[in-house]
């Protein structure tokens, strides 16, 4: 598959293999694109935005409406690419083409929505013959680099709020999951985006990424990843817009009140959903004591149920990871985890990319697992007493993106909704919960901004103020 330039289909002498994980079989190639590439597209993208920002708002509408019905007939090509280039199984990537095609859809829906207000400039003493308002218009060119673990739904939110707000768009999509991207983009411009508008750039964000962040003609850098990449960019881009989603250490928190069979079915899926590959995916589990035994012997059993695969098959619960160092790693850190004492209680082992679902308790405060952010199919579980000791445990991270409790009491709910300090707060539902539409972010170093449609189009676009001064 070619990568984009300015609209336009461009091969390149050197390729990058694009591999399923699950068996190192050849997928595609894609062009190894360069920091010229980049260069090169961000100058078409400067005359792409004298296009986008004059494109009307019904235009913009009908090009997102038209690429989400096109998508909609494509549903199966585009989760069959999603599976075979990543870690989803086939049923998880039909889940994820179908955020993708909400995603695009609300975002032509937001263009329309895109407006501003009346200011009471007469409330102000010496005023008192202003009037005016405030809209909202595009910023520039966007630069996006997207990540491997939702490589078609994470590129519609960068790619649709961009183009509802008028602006053009260079992105960089993960570099072994590109094929997503390419599709997407192709499938909006087929629906009538201007060329100019868009381009995707594949290659190594090494040897691409600094030409992308660094360069003046780009407005606003829009990345998900993790946090070292983002701290880098953070200190490179200078002047810019900048809107970073980070990751987490999600912890959910289950009281002794709940309805236990519901929160253990959730609580499974939240960490096992795209082999934990997840940033909002189930991390740490926190048990009241009263049911600590009940909740981990039922999360137990139902983990030693998953059939782990071949993720194309219709029947596989839970696919390989990206790629097998990743898998190793993952074994390191359970590994250190059980040398520093914690207790395995079931998985722990891979077969190349393939790791079984992992479940640990008595985890040491020293342990990476701990601490930071795994990615990978592995949850721990925590006893605690009091839910003002377990929301405090809960805190005791560097991230902040997700948090969840399982109660019927309403005070407990209210307790955790107050002093979780995270972006979201999940009752009855573990963190692995999202809509496209919701606002999403964190704080600490789960990032900066927030995702979610139309927040993602305040950020891609900035007020102008009009004021009329009338004279009597």
């Amino acid at each position: 598959m070619k990568m984009i330039m300015g609209g336009k289909p461009v091969d390149r002498p050197e390729t990058i293999d694009v591999i399923n994980p699950f068996d190192g079989s050849l997928v595609d190639t894609v062009p190894r694109g360069s920091a010229a590439d980049v260069k090169e597209a961000i100058a078409i993208a400067v005359k792409g935005y004298e296009i986008s920002r004059r494109l009307p708002a019904h235009k913009r509408i009908d090009i997102l409406l038209k690429a989400a019905a096109i998508m909609k007939e494509r549903h199966e090509e585009l989760a069959r690419t999603i599976a075979q280039e990543g870690s989803k199984t086939i049923r998880e990537a039909r889940g994820e083409t179908t955020r993708a095609i909400n995603t695009i859809t609300i975002s032509g829906e937001e263009a329309r929505r895109l407006d501003g207000e009346t200011i009471p400039f007469d409330s102000a003493p010496g005023a008192e013959n202003k009037v005016g308002y405030y809209y909202r218009f595009p910023i520039g060119i966007i630069g996006c680099i997207t990540p491997f673990n939702d490589p078609l739904n994470l590129v519609a939110h960068k790619l649709g709020p961009a183009i509802a707000g008028g602006n053009s768009v260079v992105l960089k999509p993960a570099t072994v999951t590109p094929l997503s991207a390419l599709l997407l983009g192709a499938i909006l411009l087929e629906a009538g985006l201007p060329g100019e508008c868009l381009s995707i750039i594949t290659g190594y964000g090494s040897e691409i990424g600094d030409a992308l962040v660094t360069d003046p003609r780009v407005r606003m850098i829009s990345f998900t990843g993790g946090v070292e990449a983002g701290e880098i960019i953070a200190s490179k881009m200078g002047m810019k817009k900048v809107g970073m989603e980070l990751g987490s250490n999600a912890p959910v928190i289950v009281m002794d009140d709940c309805d236990l069979p519901a929160a253990v079915a959730s609580c499974v899926s939240g960490a096992f959903w795209a082999v934990g590959q997840n940033c909002i995916g189930v991390q740490r589990l926190f048990v009241h004591e009263k049911v600590y035994d009940a909740f981990r012997d039922a999360f137990v059993a139902h983990t030693r149920k998953y059939k782990v695969g071949y993720q194309l098959d219709e029947d596989t619960d839970m696919g390989p990871m990206i790629e097998e160092k990743e898998a190793a790693r993952v074994i390191e850190w359970v590994r250190d985890a059980t040398d520093k004492g914690a207790t395995l209680l079931t998985g722990g082992t891979r077969e190349g990319t393939l790791v079984q679902p992992t479940v640990l308790e008595n985890m040491p405060d020293s342990a990476i697992l701990h601490t930071q952010e795994v990615f990978g199919p592995t949850v721990t579980l925590y006893r605690f007493s009091d839910l003002s000791q377990a929301i405090d445990q809960a805190n005791a991270v560097d991230y902040g993106l997700h948090g969840a409790i399982f109660t019927n009491d309403l005070n407990n709910a209210f307790l955790a909704i107050k002093e979780l300090d995270v972006g979201s707060v999940m009752v009855n539902e573990s963190t692995d919960f999202r809509v496209d539409l919701m606002p999403f972010g964190g704080v600490k170093k789960s990032g900066l901004g927030r995702e979610g449609i139309r927040f993602s189009l305040q950020e891609m676009t900035e007020p102008k103020v009009v004021c009329f001064n009338l004279r009597q």
